[in-house]
């Protein structure tokens, strides 16, 4: 119940949080100035440690346990401010208080500060809003900047342990403050229930932050993965604070009303156990709106319903792990009370449900490759396009194969026997037996597959090359190497009962020993040479046949073309003749004449003549017309003759 000092009736002397307001400050004060000086200090040292090891676990926790221990000093400054309020309200007779108003507070460093800009925006707001929202800044935003989930495993050394034993001091120390906020009553101290709840948001940070150290390693990641979730709950708490105090704008400040504390957090309130947000939301409604929801008789057999209904679904849960649902790509070994009794294929099948019955994912018909020899690839810088070329690139078979693997085989020098050393990758594509009986032994017979490959290959590698030269692994009997191989392998996988079928056997590549590659390198070129020599020559001759082929082709259309030419020429000599013929039949010397003159006129086409007719006289002169017209011409006009 809020007092409010303008009513008559009010006796702030008999409420025993009016009496002791004065010894609650205090002691607010006293822990919130401790609170502020390790959460500072932490969050200074967060950033100084963050300068030389950014990735390492120190930052995270450090600004964790900050961000925590800020939340703390926000909730324990908010109920200072209440505490203070309730001292300066019993300082004054109760008569004196409902005549005059209460007498203010000197302004303090933060209040002239924003006197400058405006003393009635902070007299309105009210410093505690600032102060709430300042502190819940700073924790959400440390948590924010140190936030990262890819921190990588590293030793912390013997530091950890020291800063454990410190983080756990700190959690016990907070947790003989929360025991007693927790035993105070609500008629004297309100707000020690909702400190006591912000202390355990502090303590559990600092609780698995210490537990964090203490298990951080080289190959432990989850320690750091935890390190960083655990910033979330400071910073929930923050947010909602945050929230608190822009909410709180929208309803006046009221000097004469009793304040209520504002750093109140939903959040910290389920850190109880046994756990219960449902009963802090009915209290929250009630309280706040007047709403009972124990009225309402759908709430009320939802709660008693509630774990009968849970009881059935946990049993129809249990009993569906009884159906199991098989890939396309795969199949299932049916196991019940731990002995197979059926392979599954494709699809949904129902069977008893888990830990009596459970299902073997098996590869159904998926083909893998194996090498016989896996290693590590080799770390080689990579060469600038512009500077000279690498040293590996100079050598033939020096450089480094990771798939390849050394076999032994046999040599001789002269009339010696020896053995050399040959690096080779041969690859096996393989997979699991069709057949239920290949299923059940692939699962049940090794448990490895590809390691059971890998060393029957490699023993059955050595009795193969024991007995071969090299002459006869590059020669003609390395087109049958990799069949002997596979059903070598395949015969011995079949003895052991593995299930395993071998589908192909594949020799990639074969290096010979170091001393046989220059020699194997000059046949290699030797070789080349010779079948560019043969495909020069061929080249050549094919090259003259062409052109042979292409001269005779000429000439014989040339020839054709001159005979269609001449016979051509006959015809229309021959057609003429028979023409002329029959015209002098038909037409006689008329012919002969036209002719004669046909002939006289082509000859004389280009000649200069001056003809002279004997019958013009002198009495008649002839009239030649020597005038040129041009177009348009008029013909009305008479024309001169010129003689």
């Amino acid at each position: 119940m809020r007092v409010d000092l303008d009513a008559d009736d009010v006796a702030i002397e008999g409420l025993p949080r009016f009496q002791q307001g004065l010894f609650h400050a205090r002691r607010l004060r006293q822990a919130g100035i401790a609170l502020t000086v390790l959460a500072v200090g932490g969050w200074m040292l967060a950033l100084f440690v963050a300068l030389f090891a950014p990735l390492s676990i120190w930052p995270v926790v450090l600004i964790n346990c900050a961000s925590a221990l800020l939340v703390l000093v926000a909730g324990v400054q908010s109920a200072w401010w209440v505490a203070d309020w309730r001292a300066m309200a019993l300082e004054e007779p109760a008569a004196r208080l409902i005549e005059q108003p209460l007498p203010q507070e000197e302004p303090g460093w933060l209040n002239r500060q924003f006197g400058r800009v405006g003393n009635g925006l902070l007299v309105q707001i009210g410093a505690p809003v600032f102060w709430l929202c300042g502190w819940s800044l700073l924790a959400l935003f440390s948590v924010l900047e140190f936030w990262s989930l890819t921190l990588p495993a590293a030793a912390v050394g013997q530091a950890a342990s020291v800063g454990a034993a410190i983080a756990l001091a700190l959690a016990f120390g907070l947790l003989v403050f929360e025991r007693r906020m927790a035993q105070e009553s609500t008629a004297q101290w309100p707000e020690a229930a909702q400190l006591a709840q912000l202390s355990r948001v502090a303590i559990i940070c600092l609780v698995i932050s210490a537990i964090c150290l203490l298990f951080a390693g080289e190959e432990s990641v989850w320690p750091l993965r935890l390190a960083v979730l655990i910033g979330l709950l400071p910073a929930l708490v923050a947010l909602e604070f945050l929230l608190r105090g822009l909410l709180s704008l929208f309803s006046p400040r009221q000097e004469r009303l009793e304040p209520r504390l504002m750093a109140q957090s939903f959040i910290a309130g389920m850190l109880r156990w046994p756990p219960q947000p449902l009963l802090a939301l009915q209290h929250e409604l009630h309280n706040r709106f007047g709403i009972d929801l124990r009225q309402i008789w759908a709430f009320t057999y939802m709660r008693r319903a509630f774990l009968p209904v849970l009881v059935v679904v946990l049993a129809v849960g249990w009993l569906l792990t009884g159906v199991h649902e098989v890939a396309l790509q795969s199949r299932g070994i049916y196991e019940r009370f731990g002995k197979p009794v059926e392979v599954f294929g494709p699809g949904l099948h129902a069977g008893l449900p888990w830990p009596l019955g459970r299902v073997l994912n098996v590869e159904n018909g998926v083909v893998h490759e194996l090498a016989t020899s896996v290693g590590e690839a080799a770390n080689t810088d990579v060469a600038p396009a512009e500077g000279p070329a690498p040293l590996i690139a100079n050598r033939l078979w020096d450089a480094t194969h990771v798939n390849d693997k050394a076999q032994v085989i046999a040599s001789s020098s002269g009339d010696k026997q020896s053995f050399q050393i040959v690096n080779m990758d041969v690859r096996f594509v393989y997979r699991i037996g069709l057949t239920d009986q290949a299923a059940l032994a692939a699962t049940y017979n090794s448990a490895d597959v590809p390691t059971l490959i890998r060393s029957t290959a490699s023993r059955i590698l050595v009795h193969e090359f024991a007995s071969r030269t090299l002459d006869e692994l590059l020669g003609e009997e390395r087109n049958n190497l990799a069949d002997d191989i596979g059903k070598a392998v395949q015969a011995d996988l079949k003895t052991l009962d593995s299930g395993v079928e071998i589908l192909a056997t594949v020799v990639e590549a074969i290096h010979p020993p170091s001393g046989a590659a220059n020699a194997y390198h000059a046949v290699q070129a030797a070789q080349i040479g010779a079948q560019a020599l043969i495909s020069r020559e061929r080249g050549a001759a094919s090259e003259q046949t062409n052109q042979a082929l292409l001269q005779a082709s000429t000439a014989r259309d040339q020839a054709q073309a001159t005979a269609h030419e001449v016979s051509a020429g006959a015809q229309a000599a021959d057609l003429r003749f028979s023409a002329e013929q029959k015209a002098y039949q038909q037409a006689g010397q008329a012919f002969v004449l036209e002719q004669y003159l046909s002939q006289l006129s082509q000859g004389l086409a280009h000649a200069k003549l001056l003809i002279l007719d004997h019958r013009l006289g002198a009495s008649g002169a002839p009239t030649i017309d020597l005038r040129s017209f041009t177009l348009p011409a008029d013909p009305a006009v008479p024309r001169k003759a010129v003689q």
